[in-house]
């Protein structure tokens, strides 16, 4: 039984083999393989890195095996100029300018004598509001009626889900949405398509693959034929997925693996991916420091646009010259962080003078930053 494929669209009885297996057991499995050679496996999500981190999992797998973390950071990739416009919105346009916390923190390329962030920018008399959920947005609209509310709504498809309920739900007039919303799997498409992606297996994320359905993650086995295994946030669920992938390159033969079946469930959740194609377009999109990714990003549907701040205040989206296009800041290496290319105490800034207290790139402001996770663990 053991190193079967998971058929995402029946299950089988790997199902119960999968849950029976607690932490250390998994460890005991994977350092008994017998591993061809060094395997470089890649982790998109934020979470999974922080449980890496935290867990100390590097530490307890064979040295043969390198985790690598990957684009799982909305934050890191959310483009310099969506950030420059949120803040001209708060302090030019006299709108409250509500988002998620850790957005406030993250710098843009302007000069030392003006706001560099939304947190700046609040002290700057700002009308800047942290918020936790997308209904704190339509509370925020309804509590002052008379005064313009502009969501900068930031995060992956598990993020735009609940955004896109919200919206369906009815929002009053006077809330806008900045949306900088991605999808997850089209920078790891990037990455494969490159010819030089720098991992030999991938473990998909849980989350995503929750709304989306795990069939989303095929094209990594199927185009690529590089093993791919859906995980859960636990070291145990984590581990689950490593053994897969693992036996995946031993026995030659690559698949997609569901290794999150308390959750994750063939197609997907139907009702969020109902909302999602109706709410939002899926359009061309920047990630900050890498370019244009096709079909990544979110816009909303045409009819309402009327909802989208970047039509009600054009003038805020305008070409300002003190603020470069989708660039890290100098000497920031976060980009290379983010595609997994260096890890994240390789870039010439972290710890100094980058640190979670100052940060200088986006990768160090995030929970789900892999610098910020690194450094928090004690990597130094």
């Amino acid at each position: 039984m053991a190193g079967l494929p998971y058929n995402v669209a029946t299950g089988t009885q790997e199902e119960n083999f999968l849950m029976e297996k607690d932490g250390r057991e998994w460890l005991t499995r994977i350092r008994n393989l017998p591993l061809p050679g060094p395997v470089r496996i890649m982790n998109v999500c934020g979470g999974h890195e922080r449980t890496i981190a935290m867990a100390g999992l590097r530490t307890l797998l064979p040295d043969a095996v390198e985790l690598i973390p990957g684009p799982g950071c909305p934050v890191c990739v959310c483009p310099e100029k969506d950030i420059f416009a949120a803040m001209r919105l708060a302090l030019d346009h006299g709108v409250t300018l509500a988002t998620f916390g850790d957005m406030l923190r993250v710098p843009v390329n302007v000069g030392h004598d003006v706001p560099r962030s939304l947190e700046q920018a609040r002290a700057a008399g700002g009308d800047v509001r942290p918020l936790a959920s997308p209904q704190e947005a339509v509370a925020l609209a309804k509590e002052q009626p008379q005064r313009q509310v502009v969501f900068f709504a930031v995060g992956f498809e598990t993020t735009m889900a609940p955004v896109a309920a919200m919206v369906a739900q009815g929002i009053p007039d006077n809330l806008t949405l900045l949306l900088s919303g991605r999808l997850t799997w089209p920078a790891v498409a990037l990455l494969l398509d490159s010819g030089t992606p720098g991992f030999d297996g991938l473990v998909a994320p849980g989350h995503v693959a929750t709304i989306s359905g795990p069939e989303e993650w095929a094209f990594v086995a199927e185009k690529h034929e590089l093993p791919v295994a859906v995980a859960g946030f636990t070291p145990e669920q984590i581990l689950r997925a490593i053994w897969s992938i693992l036996r995946q390159v031993i026995e030659k033969r690559t698949f997609l693996d569901n290794c999150y079946l308390e959750i994750v469930r063939p197609n997907g959740n139907q009702e969020a991916r109902r909302l999602l194609s109706t709410v939002f377009t899926v359009i061309d999109a920047p990630w900050r420091g890498l370019g244009v990714i096709p079909g990544s990003g979110y816009a909303l549907a045409e009819n309402l646009q009327r909802h989208d701040a970047r039509h009600r205040f054009p003038e805020a989206f305008a070409d300002d010259e003190r603020h470069r296009r989708g660039e890290m800041p100098p000497g920031c290496d976060c980009a290379q962080v983010v595609l997994g290319r260096i890890r994240p105490t390789a870039c010439r800034l972290y710890g100094h003078p980058c640190t979670p207290r100052q940060p200088i790139g986006p990768c160090m402001v995030s929970d789900e930053g892999a610098c910020r996770i690194w450094w928090s663990s004690g990597k130094r």
